[in-house]
């Protein structure tokens, strides 16, 4: 029997043009790059501006991914984008990516598991190209979590930035020990809604609304989530954390990163960490790991890479690759 992988053929990312550093908040609102820091790790994020969008950094990620591929837009039949900041209600803005790459076949939609939401898109992509439904897929994270933003609450408005990563998935015959996702885990548990929300939306309230977040609460469930689907997707593939070289948590806070690491016995030197850079990306905030990582040398062919997430809802999640 053939086994067919969804193998990586290259990642790209796209961050606005504007930077907002801890010191630029400071004359806005009542913090200190100390506090923030301190708290979260964060020392910078991108904001997007006019004309930038959700769609529009999606856009230049996939064009970069497919550019690292070797590919262009006519060998792509999939579009999956993960995020909780569409241009539209609808249609769905990964169609809208798809037009403007020019792919005119297969399909595209949206996922929407907020933080969680690349690992889940991820997981979806493999899925399909398993299955024989696609053969290449591009498989986007992008967020404007600015727009969603309020800047008044500076318990939540230092956390988070705009931005995009995407990766080009292809499905291909090979070995077990050879490229590919080797295994996903996803959760979801919506009695925890109330802890990280947005309080608005078409159906309840007729407006976008604002993020709400019980932070403590969240850092509470978060660590326990992270590493008890970690440690299951690592005993199926009878891995133990020393058999991992890359770690790619999401970027949410340096201190759930850090934390998460020493309770799965990963050491903080195999840990991709970029929250400093560019804030809480929401469901760019994996892929624009990713291609960080790659660009710089890090994660290399043959590397086994971790990646995992928890976002609002909540729902949670891990994916095992070999790159």
């Amino acid at each position: 029997m053939s086994l067919f992988r969804s193998v990586v053929r290259g990642t790209g990312s796209a961050l606005p043009r504007a930077v907002v550093t801890n010191k630029d908040l400071e004359a806005r609102i009542d913090t200190s790059d100390e506090w923030i820091q301190q708290r979260t790790g964060i020392r910078q994020r991108y904001i997007a501006g006019d004309g930038e969008t959700t769609v529009s950094l999606g856009e230049a990620a996939a064009r970069r991914a497919l550019d690292a591929a070797g590919l262009v837009p006519e060998d792509i039949d999939l579009v999956i984008l993960a995020t909780a900041t569409p241009d539209n209600t609808f249609p769905a803005s990964s169609t809208q990516i798809q037009r403007r790459l020019g792919i005119t076949k297969g399909f595209a939609f949206d996922v929407q598991a907020v933080c969680s939401g690349f690992v889940y898109a991820l997981t979806t992509a493999d899925l399909y190209l398993k299955a024989g439904m696609a053969r290449r897929a591009l498989v986007i994270g992008a967020e404007t979590f600015s727009r969603i933003i309020d800047w008044s609450d500076r318990t939540t408005c230092v956390l988070f930035g705009d931005g995009a990563g995407a990766l080009v998935l292809e499905r291909q015959e090979g070995d077990p020990s050879g490229p590919g996702v080797l295994i996903s885990r996803l959760r979801a548990d919506g009695s925890h809604g109330d802890k990280l929300f947005v309080d608005g939306g078409p159906s309840s309230t007729g407006t976008v609304g604002h993020l709400r977040m019980e932070g403590r609460e969240v850092f509470k469930h978060a660590v326990g989530m992270i590493t008890d689907v970690v440690e299951e997707s690592l005993e199926a593939l009878s891995l133990t954390p020393g058999d991992i070289d890359w770690f790619v948590p999401h970027q949410a806070n340096r201190r759930i990163i850090e934390a998460s690491a020493k309770k799965l016995g990963i050491a903080i030197e195999k840990v991709v960490i970029t929250v400093d850079q560019h804030g809480n990306t929401s469901a760019a905030s994996i892929p624009l790991a990713i291609d960080h990582a790659v660009r710089d040398g890090r994660i290399r062919a043959g590397d086994l890479v971790l990646l995992e997430a928890m976002g609002g809802g909540f729902t949670w999640g891990a994916v095992v690759v070999r790159w």
